[in-house]
């Protein structure tokens, strides 16, 4: 049996591994961008909803209080706090403390001998001022009632108020006599001279705590001078009588061990230096600030030693002036926990990945993703296979036919389990393949029996096979 057989078409490149490699890399990227996004998103939320400018009024721009500030403002910005100070200098601290009371201000500084604005809340003792009352070798003063017959010299830095303050202290007003010899003395003038024979009778100093460790000037003045640090005996009652006022301990030793100076402990009063701020400020941008100055205090001392020794602010309620509860919640460790502090955006990722992992699905399945081809198309490539079996003469060219049937089959069940074939139009397809099927076992049917012969079908198939 001679029949030519038909040349079968090129079985057209299946691309079901592209499809699936391409798929699968667009939700790779997709998922890899909804993470990014949204963590970008929720880190640029905290930054921006806890981000904060605080205005911080000071006094003239060389004082110890605008020096602090820009120590503070720049210690923030070295730690990357969300914190930002924005500093105004005013001629002097009771022009700063009004703006501050005009809520113009979120941040002061101020010593408790000032008038306290009313919305000022505490956040740190950043200094303690000391009262020294003095007197030459010999002549040990007993009360502050013995200082209205001798001549005083009062030392205190002219823009702190020290003078107006000690006046005060003393009752001057009620004694004009006693006011004409108190009398101001530059800052910077020694003891021992003003003490000296002809001179005052006592000398009453304010000066900060930590001036007098730092500064070995007042302990030479004592030791070389042979003076006599006094006791302020009236100390509780100027406290109960003057609410400003704390009662101080100057340590036996204090200014030098060896001589003790003083030779045992002396009580006296002192004023005290407060950062306050706005009793608006929220309890959360209270804490941050009260956290970065404890946990940072020594890059916040001056060259002179002022805030050196910065201390907690009272928490207790009948302080003098209240503390910030964000301070409050700070120093007694009533801080939000990590899951407390961090639940809102935990919260807000959920909601945020929500959204972005929604807009990038739709994304993917309506625009961007390479659909599956449907069963239904591939019927096409069922019925050409059937259109060409009419043509086959011989047992080969019906198998040749019957092989790119079950490859195109084989192509379909793989393409199914793998998802690059879609079911749309299965039945239909599977109708194709039935029918085809059936036809190409007719056909070879009808072959056999127009060759007359079995065993010559079967030969003749061996040799043009072979």
């Amino acid at each position: 049996m001679s029949a030519e057989i038909p040349t079968p078409r090129a079985a057209k490149p299946f691309t079901r591994s592209r499809l699936v490699k391409s798929n699968r890399r667009q939700m790779l990227l997709f998922a890899a961008l909804t993470v990014i996004l949204t963590v970008a998103t929720v880190w640029g939320s905290r930054v921006w909803l806890n981000s904060e400018t605080l205005v911080f009024a000071v006094g003239s721009a060389n004082g110890p209080e605008a020096r602090f500030a820009a120590k503070l403002a720049a210690m923030l910005k070295n730690a990357n706090s969300r914190l930002h100070l924005k500093i105004v200098a005013n001629p002097d601290s009771a022009k700063a403390l009004a703006q501050f009371d005009r809520k113009q201000a979120d941040l002061a500084i101020l010593r408790t001998d000032a008038k306290v604005p009313s919305r000022a809340r505490a956040v740190a003792i950043l200094e303690r001022d000391v009262v020294l009352l003095v007197s030459p070798a010999g002549k040990k003063i007993k009360s502050l009632a013995e200082l209205k017959k001798r001549k005083v010299a009062l030392v205190a830095d002219a823009d702190s108020g020290g003078a107006t303050f000690i006046r005060k202290l003393l009752e001057v007003s009620d004694d004009p006599a006693f006011a004409s010899r108190l009398q101001l003395a530059p800052p910077v003038t020694n003891f021992d001279k003003l003490l000296a024979p002809g001179g005052y009778g006592a000398v009453i100093a304010i000066a900060p705590v930590s001036r007098l460790l730092r500064d070995k000037s007042i302990e030479q003045q004592v030791r070389r001078g042979g003076l006599i640090l006094n006791d302020i005996s009236e100390s509780k009652a100027l406290v109960r009588r003057y609410p400003g006022l704390t009662e101080e301990t100057l340590s036996a030793g204090m200014l030098s061990s060896t001589p003790a100076i003083p030779s045992e402990d002396l009580d006296t009063v002192g004023l005290q230096w407060l950062l306050v701020a706005q009793s608006r400020l929220s309890t959360a941008v209270a804490v941050n600030l009260a956290r970065a100055i404890y946990e940072n205090k020594g890059e916040l001392a001056l060259e002179n030693g002022f805030a050196s020794r910065i201390e907690p602010a009272s928490t207790d309620k009948d302080a003098f002036i209240v503390a910030h509860q964000g301070a409050t919640d700070y120093l007694n460790d009533d801080t939000k926990s990590f899951v407390d502090r961090y639940s809102d955006l935990a919260y807000l990722g959920v909601a945020v990945l929500g959204v972005i992992g929604s807009l990038f699905a739709a994304l993917y399945t309506k625009v961007t993703r390479i659909a599956p081809e449907k069963a239904s198309a591939l019927a096409t490539a069922i019925l050409d296979i059937g259109e060409r079996m009419e043509h086959a003469t011989s047992m080969d060219a019906l198998d040749a036919l019957q092989d790119e049937l079950e490859t195109v089959l084989r192509g379909v069940v793989i393409g199914l389990r793998d998802g690059t074939i879609s079911k749309d139009g299965l039945d239909t397809f599977k109708l194709g393949y039935e029918f085809v099927r059936d036809e190409l076992a007719l056909r070879r049917e009808s072959l056999k029996r127009h060759a007359g012969h079995d065993d010559n079908v079967v030969i003749v198939k061996t040799a043009q096979s072979a």
